[in-house]
């Protein structure tokens, strides 16, 4: 096993036991931390380790040629993670910090095209997947956890008049929710206040769900959902909103969507953007998510987003920073899911129930412990736009909930 001298080098937090595929145990201990025992089934497994972890370790999960024996999902990845994180500062490189800035913009390439694909990989998947996981309202988003003892359903309703109520919904204005999901936040919206509101989706299941909606609320002559590119939108609009998309924009293309947001906006109006961002340096997304969750995927740090914005000439009116309420939304989300195993087997297989379980555990892992959060950052042309203190969004919020 001449893997595990490395594999004894990387473990500095937590305690991590392989056993090998003759049987044999090797406990690993590093400082204070989760534990877990995992077993490899071939031989080939225990190099992905040490050679590419970040990829080969969610694939050889996938396939069942790594189970976990004791401990869980969670601790596992909480090990992998947290010292993967470690080794990465540890090193230091800037060298390296330019190559994986490098790769983020090569990989996140994202013509109008190849943005269709991509989404298509992950939203077009079979009906009723989402709904095994997801809210009522399938709010695909970081819920908004205000109260220790709110649930999922709860923390989402609070996530959309949070959203709302930063938005400073008027009579008469028009809204463009750029990344429109299944179309529960453009509901919303539209029952908040006499608002019309315009959507806009890559995805073909989205689309035909959310005007469906539209119609069965007796909302269709105010809210309407298009399969469209951002970039393909004309028009003036007084509010813009867009949930979880940036996501899916790709690094190198923060100046296009920052420009068709001003090219858009009235200049009396307010735009708010909610994203996954990076708390530490930027750099590309994990290669398995690329692979097989989120094609084409890039989380930001701040320091990218904000050149993008100051040269399209927007303004900055608030930033808040949800810390670890993406934690608690993937923890539910997670926990639905595996509860309705079953029933995502008979729609997939089990490889993708393991798949789609490492995804939900990694990403709650990685909101948990400081590498990823969210950024909702509110932008108007003229600053006069938003009053001078935050009263407004508890009041609103009040009268909402």
């Amino acid at each position: 096993m001449l893997y595990l001298p490395l594999l004894r080098r990387f473990v500095e937090f937590g305690t991590l036991t392989v056993i090998d595929p003759g049987g044999r145990a090797h406990r690993i201990k590093g400082a204070d931390g989760p534990s877990a025992v995992i077993r490899l089934h071939d031989s080939s497994v225990g190099w992905v380790f040490v050679l590419n972890p970040a990829l080969a370790v969610g694939e050889a999960y996938m396939a069942g040629r790594l189970t976990i024996e004791e401990g869980t999902l969670f601790d596992f990845l909480t090990i992998a993670l947290v010292n993967q994180r470690r080794a990465r500062l540890r090193s230091g490189s800037r060298v390296l910090e330019f190559l994986r800035k490098a790769a983020g913009r090569f990989w996140t390439y994202n013509p109008v095209g190849r943005a269709r694909r991509r989404v298509s990989h992950h939203y077009d998947l079979a009906p009723g997947l989402f709904d095994l996981f997801l809210d009522s309202d399938r709010q695909y988003s970081c819920a908004y956890f205000a109260l220790e003892g709110d649930d999922l359903e709860t923390a989402q309703r609070r996530k959309k008049a949070h959203l709302a109520a930063k938005l400073l919904l008027r009579s008469g204005d028009r809204v463009l929710d750029i990344g429109s999901g299944w179309g529960g936040l453009g509901l919303y919206l539209a029952d908040c206040a006499a608002v019309d509101v315009t959507g806009v989706t890559l995805s073909r299941e989205q689309h035909e769900l959310s005007n469906a909606r539209a119609v069965s609320g007796g909302l269709s002559e105010r809210v309407r959902f298009r399969l469209r590119d951002y970039r393909e939108e004309e028009g003036c609009y007084e509010r813009i909103v867009s949930v979880g998309m940036l996501e899916h924009v790709g690094l190198g293309h923060y100046r296009e969507f920052f420009g068709k947001v001003r090219e858009l906006l009235t200049d009396d109006g307010v735009a708010l953007v909610h994203t996954i961002g990076r708390y530490d340096t930027p750099g590309p997304v994990n290669p398995w998510i690329l692979r097989y969750i989120f094609p084409g995927g890039y989380v930001p740090t701040l320091s990218e987003l904000m050149p993008a914005i100051e040269e399209q000439h927007l303004l900055v009116t608030d930033i808040e920073v949800l810390k670890r309420h993406y934690a608690k939304t993937l923890r539910a989300w997670r926990t639905r899911f595996v509860s309705n195993w079953g029933r995502a087997r008979s729609m997939y297989d089990e490889r993708f129930c393991r798949m789609w379980e490492f995804y939900l555990t990694a990403c709650e892992v990685g909101f948990l412990n400081n590498i990823m959060t969210v950024f909702q950052i509110q932008l108007a042309k003229d600053p006069g736009a938003v009053p001078e203190t935050r009263d407004y969004i508890h009041e609103f919020e009040e009268a909402w909930q």
